[in-house]
């Protein structure tokens, strides 16, 4: 596995926990929650912005994203 994919998959995980303690949920409920209302497909398209960003600040975008795709976490 190249050096970049192992970034992309260690910060995809961090972000997912991240994500899952702002909630209070289990990482595997925030990333079926994330993947169900395309936080996920938003992570893959804009890794290249999103890991230059701090964490919370990160789950903002995620979050906003699942709220404009009909998820109700706030």
């Amino acid at each position: 596995m190249a050096r970049e994919e192992r970034n992309i998959i260690g910060f995809t995980v961090a972000l997912v926990s991240e994500f899952a303690l702002r909630f209070g949920i289990r990482p595997r409920q925030a990333y079926a929650y994330l993947k169900r209302f395309k936080g996920m497909e938003h992570l893959r398209e804009h890794y290249g912005v999103l890991h230059t960003q701090s964490f919370p600040d990160s789950v903002d975008v995620l979050t906003q994203v699942c709220l404009n795709n009909g998820g109700q976490l706030r």
